[in-house]
């Protein structure tokens, strides 16, 4: 009955209906998750930086924007983007544009602490010891300071991106038709394997979940 059920569905299961140029399933969600995760970390190192190197007002406006972004759940700021981008600029926006802003922007907030923290973290001396070799601060930010700082930062960022991938599965909510929207409608065809069907998309979310921590650990060992 398993076999069956993952036969007939494996393909729509996989990257819905691609050949009419429509991809989702797990192709979407790992597509969402990609381009979500690398804007987020743009985001997130861009923020922690600015945190860290900017003047008090700055810091002060970015620290009040990442407390409102943390505040906001997750789903609200998916509907937030869904219906107020089109309205701001004007234009209709794919569903999964707007899935894909949402989750860079939060998983922006989180990592710039994250990536403020791991700054934080080397201490006063390394600082001094670059500026005794006459660098200036943005010189020692980058080739002393960053380097072992990231590498402290892999764990939450790895967590992060975890995190995002399972968020993605709230796409469903905007007609997004990726990997849980796909199993969902799988499962109001076939109305009897509701166990089966659940039970594979947890198997995909566990695959994708341990990949990701599979790279973090070899980017982990990976020579500075």
């Amino acid at each position: 009955m398993m076999l069956s059920l993952l036969h007939d569905n494996l393909d729509y299961l996989l990257w819905g209906n691609l050949a009419q140029g429509q991809p989702g399933g797990l192709l979407l969600t790992v597509g969402i998750s990609l381009a979500a995760g690398v804007l987020a970390t743009l985001g997130g190192l861009a923020g922690g930086v600015a945190l860290c190197m900017g003047g008090p007002r700055l810091c002060r406006v970015l620290n009040t924007l990442v407390q409102i972004l943390r505040a906001i759940p997750v789903l609200m700021l998916i509907f937030w983007c869904y219906f107020l981008l089109p309205i701001l600029f004007g234009i209709d926006i794919p569903g999964v544009l707007t899935v894909i802003a949402a989750l860079a922007l939060i998983n922006a907030a989180y990592l710039s602490q994250s990536v403020k923290a791991g700054i934080d973290a080397i201490g006063d001396g390394q600082w001094r010891a670059a500026q005794a070799l006459g660098m200036t601060r943005w010189q020692a930010l980058r080739y002393i300071i960053l380097p072992p700082a990231l590498r402290a930062m892999l764990p939450s960022f790895v967590n992060q991106w975890i995190t995002l991938l399972k968020d993605s599965s709230l796409a469903y909510v905007v007609g997004v038709a990726e990997f849980t929207f796909v199993a969902t409608q799988i499962n109001n065809r076939e109305q009897v394997y509701p166990l089966q069907i659940f039970g594979l998309l947890a198997i995909g979310y566990l695959l994708l979940c341990s990949a990701l921590e599979w790279l973090g650990r070899r980017a982990g060992r990976m020579p500075a």
